[in-house]
């Protein structure tokens, strides 16, 4: 399993419209309501995500521009997989979101970029309004705990920490940046507890070791990693 450790480095959703824009900018404040796809659109937007959760973005996107470049849930995948790939696209894809209904993944999405330029203080701004949309999202939890984490607050990064893993009883992500933090807090026994708990190999202990290490060095707050976030979510 690949190991997923918190640090202080993360890698991080076409047309036009009638005065020149792309349609989904034109909106500006996103959808009020999801249409619900057809059976060909589901079938589509399922086989972008297998390709996604598979590694291959690229042929993921290839999918979603056979769709129509309006719909929100197209465009939430774009903006995943753009920002994947490191393309511009994704952030006026997420904020083309907001204030519909998938304005929590927007806020999620834009704290994931954020936190990926360095820009912890955005990100959490971000993130917490993605709690407040989405309480019992783990991975909206997760990724806040991270950039708790990133700037010292280590008892709010516990919090979220702890908090996805209730939410989720087999959120290897969140133990595992759970286990870096304990030990960067010099807390072995109950890192070891964790680790056994959660069954996590010796690769992700070693990894959430090598992590609290790095937090112990003096430094400038810097962007958090792939491997710490919901990469896909």
């Amino acid at each position: 399993m690949k190991a997923v450790t918190v640090v202080m480095s993360l890698m991080l959703l076409g047309g036009c419209a009638a005065d020149g824009k792309a349609p989904w900018l034109a909106l500006n404040g996103g959808d009020s309501g999801c249409t619900k796809p057809d059976s060909s659109q589901a079938l589509a937007l399922s086989m972008a995500d297998e390709m996604l959760s598979e590694g291959r973005p690229h042929a993921s996107l290839a999918h979603l521009e056979a769709l129509p470049a309006d719909m929100a849930q197209v465009r939430l995948r774009k903006a995943k997989v753009s920002r994947l790939l490191g393309r511009s696209e994704a952030e006026p894809l997420y904020r083309s979101l907001l204030g519909g209904c998938l304005a929590a993944e927007a806020e999620h999405g834009l704290g994931q970029l954020s936190a990926a330029r360095g820009d912890n203080v955005q990100a959490q701004l971000h993130l917490l309004r993605a709690v407040r949309l989405a309480p019992t999202d783990e991975k909206v939890r997760n990724d806040l705990g991270v950039v708790y984490l990133n700037q010292g607050n280590s008892e709010q990064a516990r919090f979220e920490f702890l908090t996805a893993i209730e939410l989720k009883d087999n959120n290897t992500l969140a133990a595992v940046n759970l286990v870096s933090l304990l030990l960067y807090q010099d807390k072995w026994q109950q890192a070891a507890d964790l680790v056994s708990r959660f069954n996590l190999s010796s690769a992700q202990f070693s990894e959430a070791k090598s992590r609290a290490e790095q937090l112990k060095k003096p430094g400038t707050s810097r962007p958090v990693r792939s491997d710490q976030v919901a990469a896909v979510q």
